[in-house]
C-alpha cells in the first residue's frame, strides 16, 4: 500500500512542493526515511513515533519506508513532521477514506503530539497557493501570521489527534481569518529619542526629513558627543506606517531568519550591527543560505555606527545590494535571493581621534592616520551614499538651555514626510516606489526641472566633477526636497540645497 502526502519546505526567499510517500511492507520492524534528508529530518523517526503513540494511536510492527519528492531536493528542517506522521496513519489503516488531494500538511511535531511554530510559514503558504492548492494545515501558533496570505484556505492545527479528528469531520480547526485593515503602528514610547530632544543641529534635521521622506541613503560626518547616533535613533522614529505588502515581506523575512514565527512585523526595521559583525551577518549566507542585516532591514533602516570601523570585506559588500536592492546567496547546493531595499544611515568622525577640524579640541592624528581612516570608506561605496552632511558639537550654553517648542518639531516633521510620500505614490502610481528607487531612465523620464535648475546642474556638475551616479542621486534628492516643498518641478532652490549634500572628500 502507498500513501501520499502533500507539503512544502521553505527554499530562500520561496517554497518547494514535497511529497511524502509512504510504503508499508512484512519484514522486521524498521522505520527508514529517504529523498536527501538531512539530520534533523532523519531525527524526525523518533519525533514522529513518540507522537503518534502518546496521541493514543499504534505505530505499525512492520517495515516502513518514507520517501521525500522529489529525491534531488535538499531538505531540511521539521516541517515534514506532521506530513510524515499522517502517511503512516493512513498506511496502518487508522486513517482512510480521507482525501488529501488539494491540501497541503506542514508542521513539526513534540514528543506528546502537539504541533510546534515553523520557520518561513508565509513562504510555504504563497507556494501552496501558487501551485494551485486549496486547503493547508499549519500549526496553531503559525496562525496570525498566516492571515496576511489571502485567496487559500488556512487551519491551525493544535496536535495531531484533533488534526485526525477534523480530517474525520468530527472536530471543527481554527481557519485563519484575513487582516482587513492592517496594524497600526504603536505609539512612541516615552523613553525613545524623537527630534523635540535634540539641541541645535538643524541642518541634520532637515537633512533627515530629506532622506527619510525620499529614502536616501545619509552618511553623518562629525566629532564626537555631537549627536550623530541620537539623530539616528530619532530618525527611525520618523518613518512611514508600513503598507500591507510590505508588512507581508517584512514578516517573510523574519519568519525565515527565524526572529519571528508567531506574530505580525508592523513596524519598520531598525537594524543597529555591532562593527564587529562578519559579512555573513550582514549580507547573509552560511549553511542554509540564511538572510543577513541587510534584509532583515528591508524596507527600514540599515544603521552603522562609525562605519570606518567596519571591516572593508562588509563595507564593499554592501555596493551590489545598494544599487540592486537585492542580494544573492549562492552556495554549492542552492541559491538563494533576498530582496534589501534599506535605507543607510551612517555615521563617521572626521579622523581616528574624532577632533579634526574642532576650535576646542588639538586634533593628534598624523595626516597619514587621517588618510588611512577616510580611505576605509572607499571611493565607490561613498558614491553610492545620497546625501553627506557634517555637524558640529553643540555649544555648552545651548545644552544648559531649557527646550521650549511653540509647536511639536517631530510630529510636524513626520506629517511632511508623509505628505511628500504621498506624492510620490501619486507620481509613480505604486506604494513603496520613492525618489531614490528610481532608474537613471525613469529619473529622465519622470522628473521635470525648471530651466534655471537645468543650468545650475550643468554648472554644477563640472565644477564638483560628479559621477553619472552622483549627477542623477543630485537629481532625486532635489525631487524629495521638491515633493517637502509641494512643487512637481525641481526648481533652482531645490537643486542648490541637494548640491549642499554632495560634498567632496
Amino acid at each position: 500500500m502507498i500513501s501520499k502526502i502533500h507539503s512544502i519546505v521553505p527554499y530562500g526567499f520561496e517554497g518547494k512542493l514535497v511529497e511524502v510517500e509512504g510504503d508499508m511492507n512484512r519484514g522486521l520492524p524498521a522505520f527508514n526515511i529517504v529523498g536527501m534528508a538531512n539530520k534533523t529530518i532523519n531525527e524526525a523517526k523518533e519525533r514522529v513515533k513518540s507522537a503518534i503513540v502518546n496521541s493514543e494511536f499504534s505505530f505499525p510492527d512492520k517495515k516502513v519506508t518514507i520517501n521525500l519528492a522529489p529525491a534531488e531536493l535538499l531538505k531540511d528542517g521539521a516541517y515534514l513532521d506532521l506530513p510524515i506522521a499522517l502517511s503512516i496513519l493512513t498506511l496502518s489503516g487508522q486513517l482512510l477514506k480521507i482525501d488529501t488531494d488539494g491540501k497541503v500538511f506542514v508542521g513539526e511535531l513534540s514528543l506528546d503530539g502537539e504541533i510546534r511554530p515553523v520557520k518561513g510559514i508565509i513562504n510555504i503558504i504563497e507556494a501552496a497557493k501558487s501551485a494551485g492548492y486549496k486547503e493547508i494545515y499549519v500549526p496553531i501558533k503559525n496562525l496570525q501570521q498566516a492571515s496576511l496570505v489571502s485567496g487559500i484556505k488556512i487551519y491551525g492545527v493544535e496536535t495531531l489527534q484533533k488534526l485526525f479528528l477534523a480530517l474525520k469531520n468530527q472536530l471543527t480547526l481554527r481557519q485563519a481569518k484575513k487582516i482587513e485593515n492592517g496594524l497600526k503602528r504603536q505609539n512612541i514610547a516615552s523613553n525613545e529619542p524623537i527630534l523635540d530632544h535634540i539641541r541645535g543641529q538643524a541642518l541634520a534635521k532637515r537633512a533627515f526629513e530629506i532622506a527619510i521622506a525620499g529614502h536616501h541613503n545619509i552618511l553623518i560626518s562629525g566629532p564626537p558627543g555631537a549627536g550623530k547616533t541620537l539623530l539616528a535613533k530619532a530618525a527611525a522614529n520618523l518613518l512611514p506606517d508600513l503598507t500591507p505588502d510590505e508588512m507581508v515581506a517584512i514578516t517573510k523575512i523574519y519568519s525565515i531568519a527565524g526572529l519571528s514565527t508567531d506574530e505580525i512585523i508592523s513596524e519598520r526595521p531598525f537594524r543597529n550591527p555591532h562593527h564587529s559583525a562578519s559579512s555573513i551577518s550582514i549580507i547573509g549566507g552560511g549553511a542554509g543560505a540564511v538572510p543577513g542585516e541587510i534584509s532583515l532591514a528591508h524596507k527600514g533602516v540599515l544603521f552603522l555606527d562609525e562605519i570606518p570601523e567596519f571591516t572593508r570585506s562588509v563595507l564593499e559588500s554592501l555596493r551590489q545590494p545598494l544599487e540592486d536592492k537585492e542580494i544573492t546567496i549562492s552556495r554549492a547546493n542552492r541559491k538563494s535571493v533576498y530582496p534589501a531595499d534599506f535605507m543607510l544611515v551612517a555615521t563617521m568622525n572626521p579622523c581616528p581621534c574624532g577632533y579634526l577640524g574642532d576650535p576646542t579640541h588639538e586634533c593628534k592624528c598624523t595626516e597619514v592616520q587621517i588618510q588611512n581612516y577616510q580611505k576605509k570608506l572607499s571611493g565607490p561605496l561613498f558614491d553610492r551614499i545620497d546625501m553627506n552632511v557634517t555637524v558640529e558639537k553643540v555649544g555648552n550654553e545651548d545644552l544648559r538651555a531649557p527646550i521650549v517648542t511653540k509647536t511639536d518639531e517631530h510630529t510636524v516633521v513626520k506629517n511632511n514626510i508623509t505628505e511628500a510620500i504621498t506624492r510620490q505614490r501619486k507620481r509613480y502610481k505604486k506604494d513603496g516606489v520613492y525618489n531614490s528607487s528610481l532608474s537613471s531612465f525613469e529619473v529622465s523620464q519622470k522628473l521635470k526641472l525648471e530651466l534655471s535648475a537645468e543650468n545650475l546642474l550643468a554648472s554644477a556638475s563640472e565644477k564638483l566633477n560628479l559621477s553619472a551616479r552622483s549627477y542623477f542621486k543630485t537629481i532625486k534628492v532635489a525631487q524629495t526636497i521638491a515633493d517637502l516643498d509641494g512643487s512637481e518641478i525641481i526648481k533652482q532652490n531645490h537643486l542648490a540645497e541637494a548640491l549642499t549634500y554632495r560634498s567632496r572628500r
